[in-house]
């Protein structure tokens, strides 16, 4: 979800699962037809070029903000991102501005000429002015880092004065209809030169809507104290005045629904502004002479105060000049409302909408379910001769010759094993174990595997980055009490502590907070360690001479409010051997920094401006890079990215870099051009793909039409692109890359079973089969039909489900699951709890780390039970500082090069035109994107334009109408509501928690630890009516859109795990949607979604045997979804109460942990 700030990012970052892409080629598959015109002038600042038309006539509209002409004659909308104008009396709207630009909240300027509106055409967001009819439009403000909202005129015409905001705050502005870069009038700071003019205290203020009566000294707007916001009480907003003489401002009233938007009539006698009254949006009108009040209309349009307001509180709206008429638009219409009665008015219209979309970047993936190649190594330690490199995978340590050795797992021992690191002397491994059953320890084993590892620590513990001192003596490791990461409590009382490298007690040295991995300089009495609040510090074995020595950090956010903005540390430090050089982890990026002596303040060192930082740094990655850290003797650098490693070579890199500037220096001055060349080839390994195998894709990525199977199945093969060094500065240097390969089996049943004479609702279209059988041989679907009429092979097993109903596994395509970042569980009780639940395959967009990668391996190769894995990865955010097409490129290369991931989060990365980038360089790369929905339905609605395949969460204005229906529909977009968590009202969440006991349901406290439940329901903040939930007009918009011919997936969110899924489901229904429907929501519509559909989302011959069986018909009443008795994930059959496998094999799951955690004591306690 949107967050106001953005997270550390972790040195690990995230992926998923494992399938295979089919096609390598965007469809464009909706009802929306190819683009024959040509683009249209206003568009040419836009890169990205729309390819399809969506066409159609409404006589209803969504969020419709209006003006009247000073004439009273006219009245000019936005509809889609288009003004139109249309007679006061109705009539056919005329479109006066088009193109791909989003243009809206239109007003007249006083002479009636003119209009001022706010529009993204020129990349980004600012003011701009048009004729009255749209032509000769240009641009008042400029630049890419603000957005506005509720433009109006000064009533002498010679000012706007809008909201505008460069973060979560809005504050006014004063600009010159001639130009000029703008006067604040309120926030932070004033003028230059002038006095702040606070309207509240710190932290935020947020004033939108400035409107004028007839003198033009105040400036009437809605205010609140702080920034968006989720499940808030009421009220919010309030209306004050600002005086433009004094540059104070004065409340205007104190209204529990909120004041918002607030119109005054020309001649200054009466305002109208919203409230909510209740359950809905009412009107009121004030007599500004004797400041009486009464309601003008109920109920209206519902007003956005519960999400970001990117479009004002309310649509724009205007008294007629005589002031004898307030025009509005709720219900989707425009309204002409009589001032003295209040006798509503319709002024009918029908506007033809003809507009420009993107191509459909949507792509059909296939399920792999051959042999897998890990997806990642994590924790990659080269030995200190460089000759080895040991690491994890699948959650085990393995050592391999370099450059092109086979890999080789160390031990056999079936804990988990993570954090490999080698003994000075390149004789020992040691590394650090994990259950949840029994805790962890420190190991060694020696390198040549030739002997049982040793367990070094005294007492299990929770272990995590151990590390030896330089002369080999001593192991550092971080250690912490099990509960908490048992629990996933985060990690609190993580400790530092020392023991002798042949084993023995622990000896305490500093209690930690968020730290990076301990390390050394050759000096073996300090201990380095970055911790993310000081930086990085050193110390002496017993904690003492604690010293910070320098910080660096990245993407600094803008500043909102009063509050000066606080930049974002590096997610990792290792200082070099020699101590003068230092590999930091910024923004998923790599920096080489100088390391500052100094004394005093700890100096803090930005890598996002190296000419002006205060010492020398140096970016070694354009696609980024995971796990750092220094070759034992200091001479290079290693990072990992997937199951790719590389090895930068400091020294050489310099020497080349010098050579390559005095050349380019030297072709500069004699006219020449500069070759780019001097690259230090690969590694020759039989883990590296040859350079022509990657032919295809690098066609792709050039812009030209892919073939089909471009792209192999994750891991099956290793990915060669060229290194991300030097591709865009034509550097001379280029980092040594190596793919780790190692292949394993997945896990495949084998045999046949025929579930038998169950209702079977396919979802291929509306088939139902009353009386069926279905055929699994292996794990896939071999058959499906009416009883009697499939063919069943001879010594299949045959189970009777006479009477229940067989649908496929439900398929939550926005599920939050995060197990244990860095050391992992051995078996994720999220996944088991999906799994019991029915939902067979899951997508998380936007994990925060790549331990993601991981734990799908595990699950692939039947190590862990659980769904389907899939994810974007961690979300491709603002701080990836996307400038350019190129940079684009780069970030995505991640995803697609080397997490494999196919899908993708953008979330929030800028402006419109950074979205396009983001978009265009997916399509080059085979990603499927999705967006973050960020309260934001100005966005979405770019988004949607510009040809995004996905979104997540609920679009935050209610109702919506025939216009932003049929586009979500015909642009072929997949809208994840995640009602649980919608936007615009309180959570759906809180009123299914209020209404069941889960703390008492069997099935979920078997899946669920007991912490975790009563963490969710024991006692919970907020409570609300059960009138005040809009979740059911939500839900109603997802119905529209599938009536519609559009698509809605399933999104659980995480909020509960397992049985949150089906509250989703029950949510989606609350709108009316037919269980049909629904159940289309939480399969097919879900493989679709992320292009699966080809082995997922519906039971037919050949897909993937993914179902589940009900004893009650969801199609009945759609609640029945949870009496679910067998589920089947890959052709494996589960009770679904117990996990009990019961096809092919008959095997009881391994108790998980929590079952025995219940407090028994024989003596203690009250008796």
């Amino acid at each position: 979800m949107f967050s106001p700030t953005f997270a550390i990012r972790l040195t690990s970052l995230s992926l998923t699962a494992a399938l295979c892409l089919a096609s390598a080629s965007a469809q464009d598959t909706t009802r929306a037809v190819a683009d024959t015109t040509a683009k249209k002038p206003g568009s040419r600042d836009l890169p990205l070029e729309m390819t399809r038309n969506v066409r159609f006539t409404t006589d209803e509209a969504s969020w419709i903000s209006l003006d009247v002409a000073p004439s009273g004659n006219t009245i000019v909308l936005e509809i889609l991102g288009d003004l139109y104008t249309l007679p006061i009396t109705g009539g056919q709207a005329a479109r006066v501005t088009d193109g791909p630009g989003f243009d809206s909240q239109p007003r007249y300027s006083p002479d009636g000429k003119q209009i001022v509106f706010v529009s993204d055409r020129g990349g980004s967001e600012n003011l701009w002015i048009a004729d009255a009819d749209g032509k000769n439009p240009r641009a008042l403000t400029k630049g890419d880092k603000a957005r506005y909202a509720s433009p109006e005129w000064t009533p002498d015409g010679r000012y706007v004065v809008s909201s505008k905001s460069f973060g979560t705050a809005y504050d006014l502005w004063l600009y010159h209809k001639d130009g000029g870069g703008g006067i604040r009038l309120t926030g932070a700071t004033g003028a230059p030169g002038a006095a702040a003019a606070p309207f509240v205290p710190p932290p935020l203020n947020n004033l939108l809507g400035a409107a004028f009566g007839k003198d033009p000294r105040y400036i009437y707007v809605s205010g609140k104290q702080g920034g968006f916001g989720y499940n808030l009480q009421l009220p919010q907003w309030q209306i004050y005045v600002y005086d433009r003489e004094t540059g104070k401002t004065f409340s205007r009233t104190s209204v529990m629904g909120s004041a918002m938007r607030p119109v005054l009539s020309p001649d200054g006698k009466h305002m109208v502004y919203a409230t909510r009254h209740d359950t809905a949006t009412a009107l009121r009108i004030r007599d500004m002479v004797s400041g009486d009040e009464r309601w003008f209309a109920f109920p209206v349009q519902r007003d956005d105060q519960e999400s970001s307001f990117s479009r004002d509180l309310m649509p724009g709206s205007a008294f007629t000049p005589d002031g004898k008429y307030f025009v509005t638009s709720y219900g989707g219409k425009i309204w002409k409302l009589d001032v003295a009665s209040g006798q509503p008015n319709a002024v009918p219209f029908t506007a033809a909408v003809d507009q420009r979309i993107g191509p459909l970047v949507k792509f059909d993936y296939r399920v792999n379910d051959s042999t897998l190649t890990v997806a990642q190594i994590r924790g990659s330690a080269p030995s200190p001769n460089g000759r080895h490199l040991a690491f994890t995978a699948l959650d085990k340590v393995w050592v391999m010759d370099m450059p092109g050795g086979k890999p080789r797992r160390l031990t056999d021992m079936q804990a988990g094993e993570h954090s490999p690191t080698w003994s000075p002397d390149g004789r020992h491994v040691a590394f650090v174990t994990w259950t949840e059953a029994d805790g962890g320890d420190v190991y060694r084993v020696r390198a040549d595997g030739k002997s049982k590892a040793e367990r070094l620590t005294r007492q299990p513990a929770y272990y995590q980055n151990v590390t030896y001192s330089p002369d080999g003596s001593r192991l550092v490791v971080a250690r912490g009490p099990r509960r908490p990461r048992q629990f996933e409590e985060g990690a609190p009382g993580i400790e530092l502590h020392w023991l002798p490298s042949s084993g023995g007690a622990t000896t305490l040295i500093a209690p930690l907070g968020a730290n990076g991995k301990p390390h050394f300089t050759r000096d073996n009495n300090r201990i380095y360690i970055y911790d993310f609040a000081d930086g990085v510090v050193s110390m002496r074995y017993d904690g003492t001479d604690r010293r910070p020595m320098f910080k660096v950090t990245g993407y600094t956010p803008p500043q909102s409010g009063s509050t000066p903005p606080t930049p974002q540390p590096a997610s990792e430090i290792i200082i070099s051997p020699d101590g003068d050089r230092a590999v930091a982890l910024v923004n998923h990026n790599i920096y080489l920094v100088t390391v500052p002596a100094v004394g005093g303040q700890t100096p803090s060192i930005s890598v996002l401006n190296a000419a002006a930082a205060p010492v020398p740094i140096k970016r070694l990655t354009k696609v980024g890079g995971d796990f750092l850290g220094w070759s034992p003797d200091g001479k290079h650098i290693h990072w990992s990215l997937g199951h790719s490693y590389f090895t930068y070579d400091v020294a050489r890199a310099d020497s080349l870099v010098r050579d390559s500037t005095v050349r380019a220096d030297s072709l500069k001055a004699g006219g020449g051009r500069r070759e780019a060349g001097g690259a230090r080839p690969a590694a020759d390994t039989s883990a590296r793909r040859v350079a022509r195998d990657t032919a295809q894709v690098d066609t792709a990525r050039a812009g030209r039409k892919p073939t089909e199977n471009v792209a192999l199945a994750k891991g099956d093969s290793a990915r060669v692109a060229r290194s991300d060094t030097a591709k865009k500065s034509g550097a001379a240097y280029e980092p040594d890359r190596v793919d780790v390969l190692i292949s394993v089996a997945r896990d495949r049943p084998r045999g046949s079973v025929v579930l038998r004479g169950a209702r079977i609702i396919t979802m291929k279209g509306d088939e139902i089969i009353e009386n069926g059988d279905i055929v699994v041989t292996d794990n896939r679907i071999a058959a499906v039909g009416a009883r009697g009429s499939v063919t069943i092979p001879s010594g299949a097993k045959e189970i009777d489900v006479a009477g229940k109903t067989i649908l496929p596994g439900w398929m939550d395509i926005h599920a939050h699951l995060r197990p244990a970042f860095g050391i992992h569980k051995a078996q994720v009780w999220e996944y088991m709890a999906n799994l019991a639940y029915g939902v067979t395959t899951t997508r998380d967009p936007q994990t925060g780390s790549t331990d993601v990668l991981s734990y799908g391996d595990l699950v692939e190769t039947g190590d862990m039970i659980g769904p389907r894995i899939y994810s974007t990865g961690p979300g491709v955010f603002v701080q990836d500082n996307i400038t350019s097409l190129d940079d684009a490129r780069d970030v995505l290369r991640r995803y697609s090069d080397y997490y494999d991931t196919h899908t993708i989060k953008q979330y929030m990365v800028g402006d419109r035109k950074q979205r396009q980038w983001v978009i265009m360089a997916a399509k080059e790369l085979g990603l499927m994107p999705t967006t973050e929905g960020a309260l934001d339905l100005k966005m979405n609605i770019t988004e949607m334009l510009d040809g995004y395949p996905g979104h997540e969460h609920s679009y935050p204005i209610v109702p919506l109408y025939k216009d932003f229906i049929t586009l979500a529909a015909e642009s072929g977009i997949t809208y994840t509501p995640t009602i649980l968590v919608q936007y615009g009202g309180p959570w759906a969440e809180n009123w299914f928690y209020a209404k069941y006991d889960i703390h008492s349901d069997e099935k979920l406290r078997r899946f669920t630890p007991h912490a975790e439940l009563d963490a969710r329901v024991l006692r919970r903040p907020g409570w609300f009516r059960d009138d005040q939930y809009s979740f059911p007009a939500i839900a109603r918009v997802a119905k529209q859109i599938v009536e519609a011919g559009g698509k809605v997936g399933l999104g659980g969110h995480g909020q509960l795990q397992g049985l949150g899924v089906h509250w989703e489901l029950w949510a989606i229904a609350s709108g009316g949607m037919k269980p049909m429907d629904v159940i289309r929501v939480g399969t097919i519509f879900g493989a679709q979604g992320i292009g699966l559909e080809k082995d997922l989302g519906s039971l037919e011959a050949g897909k993937l045997a993914d179902l589940q069986v009900l004893v009650l018909n969801p199609l009945d009443k759609i609640e029945n979804s949870t009496s679910i008795k067998y589920v089947m994930k890959n052709g494996r059959l589960y009770e679904a109460e117990t996990l009990k496998e019961i096809w092919p094999r008959q095997r009881e799951i391994s108790a998980p942990w929590w079952w025995d955690r219940e407090p028994v004591v024989e003596n203690g306690g009250i008796r």
